[in-house]
């Protein structure tokens, strides 16, 4: 397969692991115990996000993008943010409204460039350092929300709570940076 590359197969193993980090989840706890299953969650979901950076790395290192890598990476990422929000909200470690702003905002700005794209628009919501900051608040306060212990004195619930928090400001201000971008556009086309 032409599009087949190691980029790609980073991407395929991190969608891949998605359904493994949940079944880990519908484990019954006395199989592990609850501390050795979120230690695993939390170090499977941080190796997702190492993949999410390593793949973008290597693409543009090796030039070896494509068209499918730039539409299944952002796919993957969301996927995989979504997914360990879902458990997080079933754990009762999430609080409802903070997972309803950050899923909301993804499927919200990831219309907006499915539309934007169809138009020839899209440069106009491309990747802005703030969606960045936001990516980089969430994938580092899920895996400590995923690991809810205290460890070496590092309380990582609470590490969690405030970035989650952190987050979801970052996800909202992002949002209307991107829709602020695309009004004009959208004002045209309407």
């Amino acid at each position: 397969m032409k599009t087949m590359n190691i980029p790609i197969i980073l991407t395929w193993m991190r969608v891949g692991m998605i359904p493994l980090v949940i079944a880990l989840y519908y484990l019954p706890t006395e199989w592990m115990g609850v501390h050795l299953r979120d230690t695993i969650g939390a170090l499977a979901f941080i190796v997702a996000a190492l993949t999410d950076w390593l793949d973008g790395w290597l693409a543009r290192r090796w030039n070896q993008t494509s068209s499918f890598g730039a539409f299944l990476d952002p796919v993957a990422d969301k996927l995989m943010v979504c997914a360990a929000l879902l458990i997080l909200l079933d754990l009762g470690r999430l609080d409802s409204f903070i997972a309803l702003i950050i899923i909301g905002r993804e499927l919200t700005i990831s219309a907006l460039r499915e539309w934007m794209a169809t138009i020839g628009a899209r440069d106009s919501v491309a990747v802005h350092w703030l969606g960045k900051l936001k990516t980089t608040a969430q994938m580092v306060a899920i895996p400590c929300l995923m690991f809810a212990q205290t460890w070496q004195g590092i309380p990582f619930y609470q590490v969690g709570q405030v970035l989650i928090y952190v987050a979801a400001l970052l996800t909202v201000w992002s949002m209307f940076y991107y829709m602020r971008k695309a009004w004009p556009i959208i004002r045209k086309q309407a």
